[in-house]
């Protein structure tokens, strides 16, 4: 494990933001969603492609609160572009638990 100081911590951006519209995805690689993202009114929608269909539908994610990072880079994935990465623990057999808050809570929040 790679250590890193707190200077680079604080540069990541993750923040709280709730689905509002889920998609198929049958041009990626890997099985996925392309989500939309509602990260309140300073950073707006985002959208995310995210390997999460093992353990969700697509209609138990609308209206979920999900955290995601949302300031790398966008991502061209085959002809969609991802502009969040959408977090979550990834288990042994690759499947993805999302990390999301224990209460519901304003989108947009940083997770310091």
């Amino acid at each position: 494990m790679e250590l890193i100081t707190w200077q680079d911590f604080e540069k990541v951006e993750m923040r709280v933001g709730t689905v509002v519209e889920v998609n198929d995805f049958p041009e990626a690689r890997n099985p996925s969603y392309q989500l939309v993202i509602d990260f309140g009114q300073e950073i707006g929608l985002r959208k995310s492609s995210a390997q999460i269909t093992v353990l969700y539908k697509k209609e138990e994610l609308l209206g979920k609160q999900v955290v995601a990072v949302v300031n790398f880079p966008k991502k061209q994935i085959a002809r969609f572009m991802s502009e969040c990465l959408v977090l979550g623990a990834v288990g042994a057999d690759k499947s993805v638990t999302l990390l999301q808050p224990g209460l519901p809570v304003e989108n947009g929040l940083r997770i310091a």
